[in-house]
């Protein structure tokens, strides 16, 4: 397995791994991600190079979204002063379920800031979805408060605020990087491969 930045191909296969998870997150009895999210906000995020996939040969098995833009009203002012890397639409294929894909995956967003001199790794997690919120708090995220005022990037009421942090800090999370040169936005430069 391994971390690779997502490309503008990978946006229909990306969106059906977002299906995926939503109709899981259904049956589960939950209303998370029952909106489709728009693609040309998934592909601006990946030319903006801040989305990442886990392949296991061919096949995306998990994905996670790191960016240093924060979504518009969630955070104050005095927070959004602070260095800050934000998690963003953690998704693990049920394949790949209770192999701490995930965990691994918050591992390595908090290592790569913490070695970019970041200070916090923030998210903001299905506001209804307590169980998503326990998994959080399980991985060492602290809850800050929950906004409930505003809009989804996908239209509607605003869905995702349950606002929660953890400071950043060196994680073996097993993944090695490898450079591979500058992403479109010159944020990211690194491949990352599974040691495993």
């Amino acid at each position: 397995m391994r971390i690779v930045p997502a490309e503008p191909e990978d946006v229909s296969a990306l969106l059906a791994f977002r299906e995926e998870a939503a109709a899981w997150l259904s049956r589960l009895g939950t209303d998370q991600w029952q909106r489709p999210y728009p693609a040309a906000k998934l592909l601006e995020t990946i030319e903006a190079g801040t989305v990442f996939m886990v392949r296991d040969d061919d096949v995306t098995v998990a994905t996670i979204t790191l960016t240093p833009e924060a979504e518009d009203g969630l955070w104050s002012e005095r927070e959004l002063g602070e260095t800050s890397l934000f998690v963003n639409k953690l998704t693990v294929a049920r394949t790949h379920a209770g192999r701490n894909l995930g965990g691994r995956l918050l591992d390595w967003a908090g290592d790569r800031a913490f070695r970019g001199g970041v200070k916090w790794l923030r998210l903001d997690a299905w506001t209804t979805n307590e169980g998503l919120q326990e998994y959080y708090r399980r991985q060492g995220f602290a809850h800050v408060r929950t906004v409930r005022d505003g809009v989804a990037v996908n239209g509607g009421p605003r869905v995702s605020g349950w606002l929660a942090q953890r400071a950043t800090r060196p994680a073996e999370h097993g993944f090695a990087e490898e450079p591979v040169g500058k992403e479109p936005s010159g944020r990211w430069a690194r491949k990352c491969v599974d040691k495993t």
